[in-house]
């Protein structure tokens, strides 16, 4: 699987996970909280991933354009990690104000999303091409179990 690939398959497990939260209810506590877990999990992985394998690629392979896409990819992604996920995580999941929060996460992935599959990743396949990805999905399956590991041990 190359990275391409592997990252939309992320995004699938993510975008499945956030329509199954905002289909709960207040009366659904312990639910909300293990799909909580379940998203931050995967988001944690997913964000390391791009930051640290394909981000970087793009933009060493680009010019000011691919820059600018790096820098608010990175943005994008700080915003949801810092700022909406631990404000989330401190709410509390029987509360109407849960779902509220939870709208706007998923709305923030559900554009993050978009952006990526529609420009990121064309301009990645285009720049670094079916080689270096192909490389790249491997050293990505390797990074993913190892922090898979890393969490479960935690």
């Amino acid at each position: 699987m190359n990275a391409i690939e592997l990252l939309i398959q992320d995004h699938e497990t993510v975008k499945k996970l956030l329509e199954e939260l905002s289909s709960t209810t207040e009366r659904a506590v312990k639910k909300r909280s293990e799909l909580l877990a379940r998203i931050e999990q995967e988001l944690q992985i997913h964000t390391a991933l791009e930051e640290q394998i394909l981000y970087p690629a793009i933009k060493q392979a680009g010019g000011k354009e691919e820059e600018k896409m790096y820098y608010e990819a990175k943005e994008e992604h700080r915003t949801v990690d810092s700022l909406v996920l631990p404000d989330l995580l401190q709410t509390d999941t029987g509360n109407v104000e849960f779902a509220g929060r939870v709208k706007v996460m998923k709305e923030l992935l559900e554009h993050h999303i978009e952006e990526e599959e529609g420009e990121l990743f064309p301009t990645a396949k285009k720049l670094l091409g079916k080689q270096a990805l192909e490389e790249m999905g491997v050293a990505m399956q390797a990074h993913k179990k190892m922090l898979k590991a890393d969490q479960s041990a935690a």
